[in-house]
């Protein structure tokens, strides 16, 4: 009779008696993306030391990825709605950029910058605090306890200097297939160079083998607008009223404006409360679930219930009004920021079988988030969303270079299959698949740690890089991290100067003093 260990339904199962995958070879390992996730996985592949190869791609021309800003973006090109996440490889558009001469001579070479918008807005700050969002071995402290885009980037291309010789800069991906072999399965790339010295030739192609492939291009490039009854028609009759978050850069077109935001998660939540100091009060944040980053009403905003129909004139209090699902009817709507979020989307993949995705709400076929059980030498960096990202990356990435690097065994494909099963009876096949929050995302990284933690020692006697585990502290602060949001925000410009949560009256060594034991539930 096999036996099935469950540490966590959600976040590790274990099947020890139901043999593991044979080990391939890899020598050769291919990450697609520059960004936090990638940088991680090449930093933790070098740790193991036995890999021959290891090659990063990235599109744009530096590291940081999502965290990179796109001041004024191209006009959107989506369809309304925009439900379908089999979506061509995003073109780039292009910045020039001046350097000097070696006499110091300025503007004497300009270069053209290959550019992906994201959605990085002029004046966005962290929604986690320093303190739980830096990676493990490299401190953030010395910063607004909420750091800006522009300090998380220059600290992202700070920690990734060391693996920049791996890079692959200004390189599109546009193709990858995989050539099946019981032994060595093989993947294949296509990639298109989009630097200045070949901008004459953008379709030259370039293909080269691996034995493994890290996906770590994030899930913040293809984005979701829902279908909702009588968008369409509002759209062609109401041009220029409607845009997505991503395409948000910052308030001052919503100057005197009513204006509707559709999604309440971090990011709707924040821009609404950028827009409702201009626009014409109240600004309607509208929503169909609570979420722990939402403010209430107050401060110029109103939370409102979910839309169920864009009405045309003849049905509504004059032009552009919307019907809410309560049937509360608000009419003479200026603008429309849909923060509904985005799909899972590869399209350089797209030959893949079985498909990654169907739907775009997840990816399907794979085991603890990260390897596709189809074909385990596929893994993947950053699928689970509401997670505290730059650590969960460093127990993701531990678990695959172990694997990879033969030290630690992955279940059969049945034993994956069962995993991935188990998880879609409690959370269903869709969007909430990989959904995790508090306390799960902790978990979830710690039991990565635990499992790596298990691996073979080296040839050498070597352990590789190996991240810690959340500690009692640190857990403490990622449930209450809402609230110190909160908090800062409260204290409007002055909020830069505070560096610590103890500053915002959040006191852990107080907090265990008071109650003379650490929290229950702590991981």
């Amino acid at each position: 009779m096999s036996r099935v260990c469950y540490l966590d339904q959600f976040a590790f199962h274990y099947f020890p008696d139901m043999g593991s995958l044979p080990r391939p070879k890899i020598q050769r390992v291919a990450i697609i993306g520059a960004g936090p996730g990638g940088v991680v996985a090449a930093k933790y592949l070098l740790g193991e030391n036995c890999f021959s190869k290891i090659d990063v791609y990235e599109q744009r021309a530096s590291f940081g990825g999502v965290w990179n800003y796109s001041s004024d973006p191209q006009p959107e090109k989506l369809d309304i709605p925009s439900t379908n996440p089999h979506q061509p490889l995003e073109e780039p558009t292009w910045r020039s950029t001046s350097t000097s001469s070696p006499n110091g001579l300025a503007n004497s070479k300009t270069e053209r910058i290959p550019t992906f918008i994201t959605p990085m807005y002029e004046n966005l700050e962290s929604n986690i605090p320093h303190t739980i969002m830096k990676h493990s071995d490299a401190p953030l402290e010395n910063n607004a306890l909420f750091p800006s885009r522009q300090t998380i980037l220059q600290y992202l291309e700070e920690y990734a200097h060391d693996t920049r010789h791996l890079v692959h800069f200004s390189t599109q991906i546009t193709s990858i297939t995989l050539t099946n072999s019981k032994t060595q399965p093989t993947w294949l790339l296509q990639s298109r160079s989009l630097s200045t010295n070949k901008i004459s030739h953008p379709t030259t192609n370039t293909t080269t083998p691996y034995d493994a492939l890290i996906l770590a291009t994030g899930h913040h490039t293809t984005p979701h607008l829902p279908s909702i009854p009588g968008l369409r028609a509002w759209n062609t009759a109401n041009p220029g009223t409607r845009t997505h978050s991503k395409h948000y850069r910052r308030p001052r077109p919503y100057r005197g404006k009513k204006v509707l935001v559709i999604g309440n998660a971090a990011s709707g939540t924040d821009i609404a409360r950028q827009i409702a100091s201009v626009c014409k009060q109240p600004l309607l944040l509208s929503s169909r679930s609570e979420n722990e980053f939402a403010f209430g009403d107050g401060g110029g905003v109103e939370g409102v219930g979910e839309v169920g129909e864009f009405l045309p004139p003849e049905q509504g209090k004059g032009v552009r009004a919307v019907r809410f699902k309560d049937g509360r009817v608000e009419g003479g709507i200026d603008a429309v920021l849909f923060a509904t979020g985005y799909y899972y989307s590869f399209p350089f993949l797209e030959s893949l079988s079985p498909p990654l995705t169907r739907t775009g709400e997840r990816v399907e076929g794979t085991f603890q988030h990260i390897f596709w059980r189809h074909e385990a030498t596929l893994a993947f960096m950053g699928l689970p969303s509401k997670i505290i990202p730059f650590r969960t990356f460093e127990g993701q990435a531990a678990v695959i270079a172990r694997v990879w690097s033969g030290r630690l065994d992955l279940p059969s494909e049945e034993g994956m299959r069962e995993w991935e099963e188990a998880v879609v009876r409690e959370k269903g096949a869709g969007k909430r698949f990989h959904v995790l929050g508090f306390p799960r995302d902790f978990e979830y990284h710690n039991k990565m740690v635990q499992w790596a933690e298990g691996a073979r020692d080296m040839d050498g006697g070597g352990q590789g890089k190996l991240p810690p585990k959340w500690n009692a502290k640190e857990t403490w602060t990622r449930e209450r991290f809402p609230a110190i949001k909160r908090a800062f925000a409260e204290r409007g410009e002055a909020r830069q100067g505070v560096r610590t949560v103890e500053a915002l009256g959040f006191d852990y060594e107080g907090w265990i003093r008071e109650h003379g034991r650490e929290e229950k539930g702590m991981v």
